[in-house]
């Protein structure tokens, strides 16, 4: 049973950002009410705000730390006074996961690996290597961290590879996850590892997932509730409907079709 069963942005204001989105103008008794609800839409059309203003009234911890301790999530707190969440079932349990955060993660602690190599420079030569090199493990703070959470230095694997990890570490069998468009680092194979992935979550009948994708693939998924959002509303629609759906496979099925005016 889901979690959430619908979300509201109550206002009536028309400007200035974020209020002039599609997703925030038409986000009225939205219902979530199942295990898999996917927006889909063009880009600017307000998908990722709409996950960050629900992911922030709902607290989720990121990657590293929770949104409230995180710059970047400005439009999303100046919707919070709007907000209105009906819950089937509460709980605190859940995971907010966003592309860009990914990046962040796994490069400052190679960031903060390079400061402190700078740091530790005059003992070269002076101090065995392998000390040196120990010393630097201790002292990065991001990195004990990385290993704490997620059980080894995500660096060590390939992009995809690090992003399916730390997704399959944070997601549980209970809990909400909000997922702002997952496929971004993820081939078109991974984004299948990832679609069955979510699928055996949703099996165990205590997990709630809420997507905004481009992704045909994602879009796909079992019993998903689908929104598409576009100018002048926000729709239910079923998948075979959607504008990605029927350019994906119209290009995949003649790409002459297309490529013919270039």
């Amino acid at each position: 049973m889901p979690f959430l069963k619908s979300f509201s942005i109550n206002t009536n204001k028309k400007s200035p950002f974020p209020f002039n989105i599609a997703a925030v103008q038409f986000a009225k008794q939205i219902q979530l009410d199942n295990k898999v609800t996917v927006f889909i839409g063009d880009n600017g059309c307000g998908k990722s705000t709409l996950l960050e203003s629900l992911a922030l009234q709902l607290n989720l911890p990121l990657i590293s730390g929770f949104i409230k301790d995180n710059a970047g999530f400005e439009a999303a707190g100046i919707l919070q006074p709007y907000i209105e969440i009906e819950w089937k079932r509460q709980t605190s349990k859940g995971f907010f996961f966003r592309a860009e955060d990914f990046s962040d993660f796994v490069n400052s602690v190679g960031n903060e690996r390079r400061k402190i190599a700078g740091d530790l420079s005059e003992l070269k030569g002076v101090v065995d290597d392998s000390i040196i090199n120990q010393m630097s493990e201790s002292m990065n703070y991001k990195l004990y961290q990385m290993r704490k959470d997620y059980g080894e230095n995500m660096q060590a694997f390939s992009h995809g590879e690090a992003y399916l990890k730390i997704l399959q570490t944070r997601i549980g069998d209970k809990g909400i996850y909000l997922l702002d468009e997952p496929e971004a680092a993820l081939s078109p194979l991974k984004q299948l590892s990832l679609l069955f992935f979510i699928m055996e979550v949703v099996k165990s009948g205590h997990a709630q997932f809420i997507i905004s994708t481009h992704s045909p693939i994602l879009m796909g998924l079992r019993d998903a509730l689908l929104y598409e959002i576009r100018e002048d509303s926000m729709q239910q629609v079923n998948y075979k409907d959607t504008d990605h759906y029927r350019i994906t496979k119209t290009f995949l099925n003649d790409p002459e079709h297309y490529l013919k005016h270039l």
